[in-house]
């Protein structure tokens, strides 16, 4: 999209226009220190963290803690992993403020973002411990991840001009733009951060959770019924899932109604539509489970098997040859490659295109493993989901 708006197309002519010199960009020793003392925080806890749920004693509702507290933990790492990503960008030459469209005096650095990852992140380990320990602090137990939802959403949501006013009311802006879609004109922010939620599809699902535990379960000492929130939501639960790939549907719809260009706009909106697909299949498969003595006997697993495959080689296919311009004809010496990259290591390229293919059929692994029994799918989930968000 930058490459067709800003240079028609030319993609030569618009990574030239793009990078700049690697940007030295000033950072404060204070915000450093801020950094690396709530980073090393979080790394302490969350190793109490690991040891205290080893050692800890068994709960029989420790589902519903992974649901409640996985949510907020993938958030955090996608705001580290963001920081990341500002970092190379900055340090590889890409012009990311001309491309967020940011205010090139008034912008968050990666050390800030990094900083309130590590914040979040301190807050978040607190949250679980006490969770853990709630007996001994005679607290609630399911107090706790209502309280760090709340700081979060607070911290987020404050509409005083205090703790990077600027920079959430723009992230809030640009979401407000693709939760409206196709109402708007998409910008680059906004299919960019449209795309990043289609990786945290297990965060919206968890929220959903979340809202449906606390509107039917007012014993905050206990939770016994496991499974309230997924039985009766068994519609609700999927449409959730469907959101993020609903609004890049959309802006997709959008884009070639404002260009006029089948492509790529309505072939990306069909990749799209194959998550949908997706999703229906998988939720037709579940309500039908008990019709059929063995997962084998319901013809839609097999139409759910068939829909993810489709789903995958669209998307892995998209990911190499139009997200990332891989596989050029004129790559030269960048085998397998294109011409212009802006990494100086090509390995992180190579890197990617496995990585990228493993997550994307890492479906069939989850599957497997949890239709033979070897692993619960909450703890599937909680394995695979931070490593889609990577």
């Amino acid at each position: 999209m930058v490459t067709q708006d800003l240079e028609g197309g030319d993609r030569q002519r618009a990574m030239k226009r793009l990078r700049v010199p690697p940007l030295g960009e000033q950072q404060s020793p204070w915000t450093t220190f801020k950094v690396g003392l709530f980073s090393g925080s979080f790394i302490v806890l969350l190793i109490a963290v690991v040891l205290s749920g080893i050692f800890h004693r068994s709960r029989d509702d420790w589902r519903i803690v992974f649901r409640l507290y996985r949510g907020p933990l993938l958030i955090i790492e996608f705001l580290f992993l963001m920081g990341i990503n500002v970092y190379g960008w900055r340090s590889s030459g890409v012009n990311h403020v001309l491309i967020f469209e940011l205010d090139p005096r008034n912008h968050l650095s990666e050390q800030h973002i990094m900083e309130l990852a590590a914040i979040f992140g301190v807050v978040w380990a607190l949250s679980v411990l006490s969770f853990l320990y709630s007996a001994s602090l005679s607290i609630p137990p399911y107090v706790n991840p209502l309280a760090l939802i709340t700081i979060m959403a607070v911290f987020i949501l404050n509409p005083t001009k205090t703790f990077r006013h600027e920079a959430r009311f723009w992230a809030l802006k640009v979401l407000g733009r693709i939760i409206l879609a196709p109402l708007f004109y998409v910008n680059f922010a906004d299919f960019w951060l449209a795309d990043q939620l289609n990786s945290l599809v297990v965060v919206f699902v968890d929220f959903q959770y979340f809202i449906c535990f606390y509107l039917t379960n007012d014993n905050w000492m206990a939770a016994d019924d496991i499974n309230v929130c997924v039985d009766y939501t068994q519609i609700i639960r999927p449409l959730v899932g469907c959101l993020p790939a609903w609004w890049r549907f959309a802006q997709c719809l959008r884009r070639y109604r404002d260009t006029k260009e089948a492509f790529p706009h309505l072939v990306n909106a069909g990749k799209y539509a194959t998550s949908f697909l997706v999703m229906l299949f998988s939720t037709m498969n579940v309500i039908y489970t008990d019709a059929y003595r063995v997962t084998t006997e319901n013809p839609y697993f097999y139409l759910w098997v068939m829909a993810s495959i489709l789903s995958s080689c669209y998307a892995y296919t998209w990911d190499i040859k139009m997200d990332w311009g891989l596989f050029d004809k004129k790559a030269g010496d960048n085998k397998y490659l294109r011409e212009e990259v802006v990494y100086s290591s090509t390995g992180y390229y190579y890197f990617a295109i496995v990585e990228d293919f493993i997550l994307r059929f890492g479906w069939a692994l989850n599957l497997s493993l949890t239709t033979m029994g070897y692993v619960h799918s909450d703890i599937m989930i909680s394995i695979l989901s931070p490593l889609e968000v990577f």
